[in-house]
């Protein structure tokens, strides 16, 4: 599954277009920033109400596919032009977290 294959089912909202054919292996839920850093598995979709710069520090250093901001969080605009420079794909829906992690491994 791609970053593009969960933008329909999940409805969700592109913020950021980065890589939309990068591959999902799998969802991680967090906001603590070290803790996602160290434990979230490489090629995945990471759901969080953080949208700040180092939240997409977090996406490069380990690996992620993409950014889902849960509950209509705002994605500040520094965090915007870094995830641009990156090519970070930033997402954004209304639903909360668990609810977009059951949906996407109801998809993979």
């Amino acid at each position: 599954m791609t970053v593009r294959d969960l933008i329909a089912p999940l409805s969700l909202e592109v913020l950021c277009e980065g890589d939309l054919d990068r591959t999902v292996v799998s969802g991680y839920c967090g906001d603590l920033l070290s803790w996602v850093m160290g434990r979230a598995p490489a090629d995945s979709a990471w759901f969080s109400v953080m949208g700040n710069v180092n939240a997409i520090a977090v996406c490069v250093l380990a690996d992620l596919s993409c950014l889902v901001l849960c509950e209509n969080a705002a994605l500040d605009e520094a965090a915007r032009a870094r995830a641009e420079t990156e090519g970070i794909t930033i997402l954004r829906s209304k639903e909360d977290a668990y609810t977009l992690a059951v949906a996407l491994s109801k998809l993979l």
